[in-house]
């Protein structure tokens, strides 16, 4: 994944997750937010709770190159928060791509489906 396409300041973080379009599923979390730029940034979280420094770092590469293959058909210009939840641990690369493609090709959760 190019420099181009990662989010990394605090300020954007926190803007983007503060507007709440949350998509998600046992594996992932992803806050999005419509941006000005002619591309899609990513942005990833990997919280302490999962693991060592290695295993965190292990599954961010895992993370972008999901998002690497998955950038080449995704033609949006949004901004994206992906939290990986605790459950991402029991599942192997192909399931972690097969969840992470589905929630990124899927819209927004309705506020129906949101307060079930």
């Amino acid at each position: 994944m190019r420099k181009l396409y990662i989010v990394k300041n605090q300020y954007d973080f926190d803007r983007i997750i503060k507007k709440q379009n949350i998509i998600k599923n046992k594996a992932f979390i992803i806050y999005k937010e419509k941006n000005e730029l002619p591309y899609s940034r990513f942005g990833i979280s990997v919280g302490k709770k999962l693991g060592n420094a290695v295993y965190r770092n292990k599954m961010k590469r895992k993370i972008r190159s999901i998002i690497d293959t998955a950038n080449k058909n995704l033609i949006d210009n949004n901004d994206y928060i992906i939290i990986l939840r605790q459950m991402a641990k029991d599942y192997n690369y192909n399931e972690l791509n097969e969840k992470l493609t589905n929630l990124l090709y899927r819209k927004e959760q309705s506020n129906e489906e949101k307060t079930k």
